[in-house]
């Protein structure tokens, strides 16, 4: 992996690897991205608290891998994950990180 074009960082996009959606992006450091493949627990690195954490480790709705895939330039992964707990993946009780619609956008 490619972790010299965003100070260290990778963007993960996490899919559910049933239906496809879309459930959250997050990024990986170096050691998340170490510890999610030996884990097979999705673990991101926070931009904010400046530390590693594993998804649901407080909540219980963890994400467990059953594949990544990487992007062509090696900076980017997609990680098709199991939904465990109550599968509600956001902060905000929803069950994906993506539930707003922007509006006054122009679709074909």
């Amino acid at each position: 992996m490619d972790f010299t074009k965003l100070d260290g960082l990778i963007p993960a996009v996490v899919q559910d690897h049933l239906s496809g959606e879309v459930l959250m992006v997050g990024f990986m450091n170096a050691d998340a991205w170490e510890i999610t493949k030996t884990t097979g627990f999705v673990t991101f690195y926070s931009r904010t608290r400046n530390t590693l954490w594993t998804k649901g480790e407080t909540s219980g709705n963890r994400l467990a891998v059953k594949e990544i895939l990487i992007d062509c330039d090696d900076d980017t992964v997609l990680v098709k994950a199991e939904r465990q707990g109550d599968g509600n993946v956001c902060h905000t009780g929803e069950r994906t990180c993506f539930f707003t619609r922007a509006e006054g956008v122009t679709t074909r």
